[in-house]
């Protein structure tokens, strides 16, 4: 039997070279390209054959989510797995709804991450550990969509105090595309696409 082919996504490169190393030292699996976003990635999908996608959520011009609806459609078998260091549930239960198998953390180490291939080849989910945790955690909450994460009410609050995007990326340690895509995010459970939506909301909702 061949070995299944491996396609990767992610916007650092240094990632991407690292998941390159794992993955030539398994037998099993042949990486036969990298994209550094969404609509490079689309492209090289729409071309060759792949049999297992690997991406990470946050890309540029084309997120992983909208990556994977667009994949799906023109190639309905492929299997995914999303290699992630954003673990809200709502992210994880929206992406697990357009047929993702399988969705690890960057955290974890990389024997997750061949125990999530060996499972997706199978046709089989598989989530980590704190995955799970954290989808069995917000089975609590009746009304999920309309809360905010501990680490989104955080960035809200640093927004109603007139941070800027690079200045909370700064004060928080993230990067600032992870500022935005919070933002974004908390724009869609508020309902509004303005900040002053956003923060209206905040206040209404005790939030901030």
């Amino acid at each position: 039997m061949g070995k299944y082919k491996v396609f990767l996504v992610d916007d650092h490169v240094i990632l991407l070279d690292g998941l390159r190393s794992v993955l030539s030292n398994h037998e099993g699996y042949e990486v036969v390209g990298v994209a550094c976003d969404g609509e490079e990635a689309l492209d090289f999908l729409e071309k060759n054959e792949v049999d297992i996608l690997i991406t990470d959520y946050s890309l540029p011009k084309l997120d992983g989510l909208g990556l994977v609806r667009a994949v799906k459609k023109i190639k309905p078998d492929l299997k995914v797995i999303v290699l992630s260091m954003h673990n809200e549930s709502h992210l994880v239960r929206e992406i697990l709804k357009e047929g993702v198998l399988s969705y690890i953390l960057k955290n974890d180490s990389t024997n997750e991450l061949i125990l999530a291939l060996d499972h997706v080849v199978k046709g089989k989910v598989y989530l980590s550990n704190e995955i799970n945790t954290m989808l069995i955690e917000s089975l609590k909450f009746q009304d999920e969509t309309r809360l905010f994460s501990d680490r989104e009410r955080e960035i809200l609050k640093l927004i109603a105090n007139e941070y800027s995007s690079k200045q909370i990326a700064e004060k928080l340690f993230i990067s600032e595309r992870t500022v935005e895509t919070h933002r974004r995010n908390m724009m869609k459970k508020a309902g509004t696409n303005t900040t002053i939506g956003l923060m209206k909301f905040g206040y209404e909702n005790n939030l901030v």
